[in-house]
């Protein structure tokens, strides 16, 4: 009798929590629909032309060398970096460039979606050929990194950036000797920096002023972390003798910084 009692209570119980809970597939019809109308919702936000979104936190809105750093900027660099037109887009009115057909010189060594560029935001370069990937990295590293670092260690505004080159179709160089492995130098994927110049005459060398004292050597060493947050791998001189004179930086890699 109690065994029969229990179980009576029990199956009362659960039909009580059914009718309070409701279907299980009522339920999860529920929460389809509740997160469909979010869904919906999150799509009318980024695509409504009166969307209180800024465009920095708006994934469909193009990237804009001044807008203000997001969880987004990496993504949205990235897209921009690796699509021809809008990449020259996103360099408009922010680059000194021409924009030049491919270069093919062999499988290996080209200069694709090429640009010959002179100045990045307000600092010149001695005109060189490179992919557009490398000039809009550059523009987001004068913007973000350099001239704030120029401000806060030096009291002055970069104008200039010395640099060694970006295409060169060669092997990579190693300690050792030449590799067997091409260098991103071969296709234009990558640029060596090797000084910058400065609105109140001053000049900075890496060969000259990385191991010194003060506000050059401070302003360096935020240039290379700068750098290490817009290219996709960062070589200093702490990285060996072969870079003692400039960073090589990259729009491939595997996020190195070194």
């Amino acid at each position: 009798m109690r065994h029969a009692r229990r179980q009576a209570m029990a199956q009362e119980a659960a039909q009580k929590k059914s009718k309070k809970n409701g279907h299980p597939i009522l339920r999860g019809l529920a929460v389809f629909a509740f997160l469909g109308l979010l869904g919906l919702g999150g799509f009318h936000l980024v695509h409504h032309p009166d969307t209180p979104l800024p465009p920095q936190w708006n994934p469909i809105k193009p990237l804009a060398i001044s807008d203000p750093v997001t969880l987004l900027t990496q993504w949205k660099l990235d897209r921009t970096a690796n699509d021809g037109p809008a990449c020259l887009a996103a360099l408009d009115g922010v680059a000194t460039l021409d924009n030049l057909n491919d270069l093919e010189t062999s499988d290996q060594c080209h200069i694709r979606d090429r640009v010959a560029l002179a100045a990045i935001g307000v600092a010149g370069l001695d005109n060189i050929e490179t992919r557009c990937a490398i000039a809009l990295r550059l523009a987001m590293w004068e913007h973000h990194s350099l001239q704030p670092a120029a401000r806060e260690f030096l009291g002055t505004e970069l104008t200039g950036i010395n640099h060694f080159g970006s295409y060169s179709c060669r092997a990579m160089r190693t300690l050792s000797g030449a590799s067997s492995r091409m260098s991103t130098h071969a296709t234009a994927d990558a640029i060596d920096i090797a000084g910058f110049r400065f609105a109140d005459g001053q000049s900075i060398q890496l060969i000259r002023d990385w191991g010194g004292q003060g506000g050059k050597a401070a302003f360096l060493r935020a240039a290379r972390d700068g750098a290490c947050d817009w290219f996709k791998l960062t070589l200093s001189p702490d990285y060996n003798q072969l870079h003692a004179d400039h960073f090589h930086l990259q729009s491939t890699g595997w996020g190195s910084c070194r």
